[in-house]
């Protein structure tokens, strides 16, 4: 399995979660177009043949695999296949005020970007520490080191999959297997989008106390996003690397940021409102 492709890195089977839109399908054609054998999993049916036949269009095929993250099924399958590399990119994102989102939301995107991410890792692992040499790759998100404003069920899974990941680095490694954090900022793929709309479904100005022009701040948080071609560039070499970063934050904008707020966690002061000085 593991020829020499040029300088480029040894040929590797790849798999990839959530490759049926955005960054993970732009990864799977491009690392196909690389030399690499690719599995890009999506999650519709329908999205096999859009995969199919946008690499056909490029001239390097790829292999398309329905896999539903929470089909026990669907992940009992991929478990029998031969993996060098797995990109946990599948996600999925609920925006709105954390203290009133419906509880039911925040567990589906746990169960998504957490559980079934797990799940899946676990079988998958096995038979690269049989191996002895892997890599796995964690699609976080700068949510996943800080949490902004109307962003917190996404930010919450994204900073469980960030110990999870850490955990797993740690304990994998006496077992050759490299394990790595991607952190994307705000790319224009219509995932974020798609996050900030999700709150229509159940905010309700009327019945909810959070005021609407609170959350303005959610809306305006995605006015400038960077070109996702940015982002895949960094998913390709990351995962067919050889070695490399634990953790790749991305663009150096969103790096910035990061650091910002974390440190500024540490002087941030709070006080009491006026008028409310206590009983």
């Amino acid at each position: 399995m593991w020829e020499r492709l040029g300088s480029r890195a040894m040929r590797k089977c790849i798999l990839i979660t959530g490759a049926g839109s955005g960054f993970g399908r732009d990864a799977a054609l491009a690392l196909a177009a690389n030399g690499h054998d690719v599995i890009a999993a999506v999650h519709h049916p329908a999205q096999v043949a859009e995969v199919q036949d946008a690499a056909a269009a490029r001239g390097h095929p790829v292999r398309v695999e329905k896999l539903d993250l929470l089909s026990e099924d669907d992940r009992q399958a991929a478990f029998d296949w031969d993996i060098d590399v797995l990109v946990n990119n599948a996600a999925i994102g609920e925006g709105g005020p954390i203290a009133e989102i419906p509880l039911e939301l925040v567990r589906r995107v746990f169960d998504v970007n957490v559980f079934a991410t797990l799940a899946l890792t676990q079988g998958i692992v096995r038979r690269m520490v049989q191996r002895g040499r892997g890599r796995i790759i964690f699609v976080s998100s700068i949510a996943g080191l800080t949490a902004g404003a109307y962003l917190g069920a996404y930010a919450a899974s994204k900073h469980a999959l960030e110990a999870i990941a850490e955990s797993m680095a740690n304990e994998l490694a006496p077992y050759g297997i490299q394990v790595a954090t991607l952190n994307p900022g705000p790319y224009g793929t219509g995932f974020n989008d798609q996050m900030v709309r999700s709150r229509d479904r159940w905010y309700d100005p009327a019945r909810n106390f959070t005021r609407p022009e609170h959350m303005a701040a959610l809306d305006e948080r995605f006015e400038k996003q960077f070109d996702p071609a940015r982002l895949v560039r960094a998913m390709v070499e990351l995962a067919q690397s050889e070695a490399g970063l634990y953790r790749n934050v991305h663009p150096q904008e969103s790096e910035r940021l990061v650091r910002e707020r974390q440190r500024d966690a540490w002087t941030r002061t709070q006080s009491t409102p006026a008028g409310d000085q206590g009983m």
